[in-house]
């Protein structure tokens, strides 16, 4: 068996202390065209500048046939890169762009002529050869460019987004001319990019990066059905991806429901990431789908519609958070302030209170004011019944600063969704305006505060995936505000031929093929 064109083993490159290459290691065939995809600072340009010698790696090996490269510079590297900006030379014509590397190379005039007009004829600019690239578009220039490369007759053409100027509709065009021109000459192309769809339309091979890691390596198809993990079902293409359970092989359950797939090999009730593409599922009447669900929204893509079918809301609750200005007590003979809020309590806390838990409650708080370090909470004193109503409890420092707030003893507030059987708890609570500016975690913060929690009606927890509040954390006021919880609910991306209105109750339906089942993390 031959070996690869190149091969690339533990690279490690290490930028300023910081790793953006962890350990990668990619072989790359003779006549591949093969993509390195992945967003912004995921490490994929740095591989193309270390195979093409403009970087060097901080560990491992390169090899090229077999031998490693590593030393050797770029100008003797059988590589040649076409960067995004095209680099051409502004004062040269079409012709002399192209034939620039030949004759550095000292090459017989004719011989130059040859291999540079077989070139324009190949990316279809016979008939601009005495013209200025400055005249050219965008298109034009970076066919050029692609001239300029492979007339060296390099092994391998190193390609950074070099469609990333161009606007969609010549992107697109070129994208088709790309891999229709490496298929003409027979090299290998690396190519780097973050668009997907010129992954999916280009490559041969598909190398999806993230982190300076390699997540996956496949064929577009492999990629596109079978992807490794929930980032690379996200990052090639629209995906649903919902929570669930391998109960057996070939058997998965999601939305509360079993159902057959073509997967296998996991652990007896294994949790599990699902995967359905929004092509592969069918609208069809309630009474028939697999699924049931109501229409959320309709998009119109052009040549289909983008539909959002919910087919559970989840469970939600929604408490009162009482806001005002912070008005701590002052002791200036001691420089001591001392804070505290008001808070709620159902009736089963009461049993359970001790002073740690009401400071904990009332987020109490003393303070040197010359120092600003906190001062322990000697004494808590209240008194209070097992009924509903406001009872005072005042904190006390040992210097005496003291403040007198209200726990107030209401009504358990909690739902029961017996159709999702699980239920949902939470209480109103009091805050300052200067607790919600200061939050770092506000969507925590606030279900901290509220004291919120899921499960289902056997006992399991459930989270609480969604906190909704309309107010503007940096400039609140005092005032009470609703804040919303609410446990996952399942929406579903469906693309559809047929138009559907919001509202419309509908039914989900998909093959055991399908259904894609991905391991957590």
């Amino acid at each position: 068996m031959s070996k690869p064109l190149i091969q690339l083993k533990n690279i490690v490159k290490e930028f300023d202390g910081q790793l953006v290459l962890k350990g990668v290691s990619l072989d790359i065939e003779e006549n591949e065209f093969v993509t390195l995809l992945g967003p912004s600072g995921c490490g994929k340009t740095t591989i193309l500048r270390i195979i093409g010698g403009f970087l060097d790696a901080s560990e491992g090996e390169l090899l090229f046939n077999g031998e490693e490269i590593s030393s050797v510079p770029p100008y003797k590297r059988n590589v040649n890169t076409v960067f995004q900006k095209y680099a051409l030379f502004p004062h040269l014509n079409v012709y002399d762009n192209v034939a620039f590397g030949l004759k550095i190379k000292k090459e017989p005039k004719d011989i130059i002529e040859q291999k540079v007009l077989r070139m324009l004829k190949l990316v279809g600019l016979e008939d601009y050869g005495r013209r200025r690239v400055t005249e050219m578009s965008g298109g034009q220039q970076q066919r050029v460019a692609i001239a300029r490369a492979l007339v060296n007759e390099p092994a391998v053409l190193l390609l950074d987004e070099p469609l990333g100027a161009l606007d969609l509709k010549l992107r697109k065009e070129m994208q088709h001319e790309l891999k229709k021109i490496q298929q003409e000459v027979g090299i290998t192309f690396v190519y780097v990019t973050h668009d997907q769809e010129e992954a999916l339309t280009m490559s041969d091979k598909i190398v999806v990066m993230r982190g300076g890691e390699i997540q996956q390596i496949g064929t577009p198809t492999d990629i596109y059905n079978e992807p490794i993990n929930a980032y690379v079902a996200n990052f090639i293409g629209e995906s649903n991806i919902i929570d669930g359970v391998m109960t057996a092989d070939y058997r998965v359950m999601f939305g509360d429901k079993h159902f057959d797939c073509v997967d296998f090999g996991f652990r007896p009730n294994e949790v599990v990431d699902v995967v359905i593409r929004p092509e592969d599922l069918d609208i069809v009447p309630q009474e028939i789908g697999k699924l049931r669900g109501t229409v959320k929204s309709v998009l119109f893509k052009g040549v289909h519609y983008e539909t959002v079918v919910e087919t559970k809301a989840g469970t939600s609750i929604t408490v009162k958070m009482h806001v005002s200005e912070p008005t701590p007590a002052t002791n200036d003979a001691a420089h001591e302030k001392i804070s505290a809020n008001d808070f709620y309590l159902d009736m089963d806390d009461i049993s359970e209170l001790d002073d740690a838990k009401i400071i904990a409650r009332a987020d109490a708080q003393a303070w040197n004011t010359e120092t600003d370090e906190l001062v322990s909470i000697s004494s808590v004193k209240y008194e209070i019944r097992h009924e509903n109503g406001t009872y005072p409890v005042t904190f006390s420092t040992a210097q005496d600063t003291s403040i007198t707030v209200n726990m107030v003893v209401a009504e358990e507030n909690r739902v029961v969704n017996m159709a999702y059987e699980e239920e949902i708890y939470a209480v109103n609570f009091f805050k300052t305006t200067d607790d919600i500016k200061e939050s770092i975690a506000l969507e925590t913060d606030l279900k901290t505060w509220a004291n919120a929690s899921a499960w289902t009606l056997d006992g399991a927890a459930v989270n609480i995936t969604d906190v909704v509040y309309r107010f503007d954390a940096e400039k609140i006021r005092p005032g009470t505000y609703n804040v919303t919880f609410k446990t996952q609910g399942y929406e579903f991306v469906v693309d559809t031929t047929d138009c559907y209105k919001v509202g419309d109750i509908v039914g989900l339906n998909f093959a055991p093929e399908d259904i894609h089942i991905m391991s957590k993390g």
